[in-house]
């Protein structure tokens, strides 16, 4: 699929991106390290979503992830994609997963100040109705339908 382009300060939180203690930084000088270091950080957060990946493996390198593995469906790799990309710290993922089901590949979004999952639907499929199949599009990144934030990038699936 290509290169993603985040928001590197938005995002979950998940430890990657913040400067070492000093005990650390003395203890990972070495630059390879710290980088495996935040990649294995964001390898562990794809591996809790428990989304079905075959041999998935993340590097992480001054801001870019690339991430490899097999994902069973095209959903499951955009999802990967998401749930790397929308973690602070990190700019850009560089894909380079295989896909073992191909389907058309979604659009993504980037949320707005004041953008709702309704607001984005009429605008994307037609109805704001429709928000709940963007909704289950990015399951399980998302845990609430009203808990988006500006700088956030949504998987709008194809119709």
């Amino acid at each position: 699929m290509g290169i993603f382009k985040f928001v590197r300060e938005a995002g979950s939180k998940v430890g990657i991106g913040e400067s070492p203690s000093k005990a650390e930084a003395e203890a990972a000088k070495d630059e390879e390290l710290h980088e495996l270091r935040e990649g294995n950080k964001l390898l562990r957060f794809i591996m809790q979503m428990d989304l079905g990946v075959e041999n998935p493996k993340v590097k992480y390198d001054d801001g870019v992830a690339t991430v490899t593995g097999t994902a069973p469906t095209q959903k499951v790799r955009e999802n990967v994609i998401l749930a790397i990309g929308n973690c602070a710290g990190v700019e850009a993922v560089d894909d380079r997963m295989e896909v073992r089901e191909a389907a058309p590949e979604a659009t993504f979004y980037t949320v707005k100040k004041g953008d709702t999952l309704g607001a984005i639907a009429k605008e994307h499929l037609g109805s704001a109705k429709r928000y709940t199949e963007i909704f289950e599009a990015n399951q399980p990144l998302l845990k609430d339908p009203n808990l988006i934030y500006p700088g956030q990038v949504l998987r709008i699936p194809a119709e």
